[in-house]
């Protein structure tokens, strides 16, 4: 990937907000603000890693991009078009592809795995004969010889070799961007390792974007050129992953980096990096939502949502917070520069 790529995925605002029921009708008493004006772009070619704790809106921005879920605002541009107006869903289907977590949910257990991979081209018009061959060479590609596996069932199958076929799957319809939502997590920390190679190897080969998302920072790490962390429905920060990992801005990345286990026994942690449990995201706090456990939480913080701003270091490392932004009112941001009496154009 090349700093110049072009954006093959670009997200504006999207939002998606899930109604609480109750009482004999069944009306929506309240609303669940999984998603909330959440905006990124992906570079062709590149890995986008989202990384978050559960509930943060990760799973559900994965569904919204293939609209499995039907999104309440916002745009989502594929290579530039509109999807829904200038792009058909079934369309943007055939471009991007979603491998999820559970791999034998995912596949059909009455069909082979030679059917089930070859069950996509075949209803986008492709001859049963030339789909079951393009299934066969699908299963070489992802380290399973055909002529084992080809006519085995999910049952038979381990978990790493199940998400292999799934690899296939998604890969049947020649995607130009899959979303991997979890989809190593469930696996041995061996056949984990494995699975990444392998999707590593078929990023290079195939020329694939990919946008992953784990709960996982060291596997994110491995595999992503950038991240993006999202905390209650919202972006918090993004970059590139040596700014994000050797300088992050925000204090929510910075806690969830220190939360991870060292090998080292000589270094120990004294006191939880983070504390409490996310906010409901049914009545989420005012101004920014981290600031009920953010240590470091002002009244500028309370009144005013952060909007994404440049961070000082890396291109394109943006950060939602107000220690970051020059001028905010929090004591720990720096003051805000101005030429005269006036403040310089942004």
């Amino acid at each position: 990937m090349t700093a110049a790529a072009p954006h093959i995925l670009s997200v504006q605002r999207l939002q998606k907000y899930f109604p609480v029921r109750s009482g004999l009708l069944g009306r929506a008493s309240a609303w669940v603000q999984a998603v909330d004006d959440v905006s990124f772009e992906i570079a062709a070619g590149e890995t986008l890693g989202v990384v978050g704790e559960s509930g943060c809106g990760k799973s559900t921005t994965g569904r919204l991009l293939m609209r499995l879920i039907e999104p309440d605002a916002g745009q989502i541009r594929f290579e530039g078009k509109l999807v829904g107006r200038d792009l058909k869903v079934s369309d943007l289907r055939r471009s991007m592809q979603m491998v999820f977590q559970d791999s034998y949910a995912s596949l059909n257990p009455r069909l082979a795995v030679a059917d089930s991979i070859a069950f996509g081209p075949q209803t986008h018009g492709m001859p049963r004969e030339r789909a079951i061959g393009r299934a066969r060479e699908l299963l070489g590609m992802v380290g399973l010889e055909p002529s084992q596996f080809e006519r085995r069932y999910p049952h038979e199958l381990s978990g790493g070799q199940r998400q292999r076929v799934n690899f296939a799957r998604a890969l049947a319809l020649d995607p130009k961007l899959i979303i991997l939502d979890e989809a190593v997590s469930a696996l041995d920390k061996s056949v984990e390792a494995q699975v990444l190679n392998l999707l590593v190897e078929l990023k290079k080969n195939l020329g694939l974007t990919y946008l992953f998302i784990s709960h996982d920072l060291n596997v994110v790490q491995y595999v992503s050129d950038r991240v993006l962390v999202m905390y209650l429905g919202k972006v918090a920060e993004v970059g590139p992953v040596d700014a994000i990992y050797g300088a992050p801005q925000h204090p929510y990345t910075r806690a969830l980096l220190d939360s991870r286990p060292s090998m080292d026994p000589e270094i120990r942690v004294e006191h939880p990096p983070l504390t409490g449990d996310p906010p409901n995201p049914i009545n989420p706090p005012s101004g920014c939502r981290f600031r009920t456990r953010c240590p470091h939480a002002e009244a500028v913080c309370q009144t005013q949502e952060p909007d994404l701003r440049p961070a000082h270091g890396a291109p394109g490392h943006l950060v939602a917070c107000h220690m970051r932004r020059a001028g905010s009112g929090h004591s720990q941001a720096a003051p805000l520069v101005r030429f005269g009496d006036r403040e310089p154009s942004r």
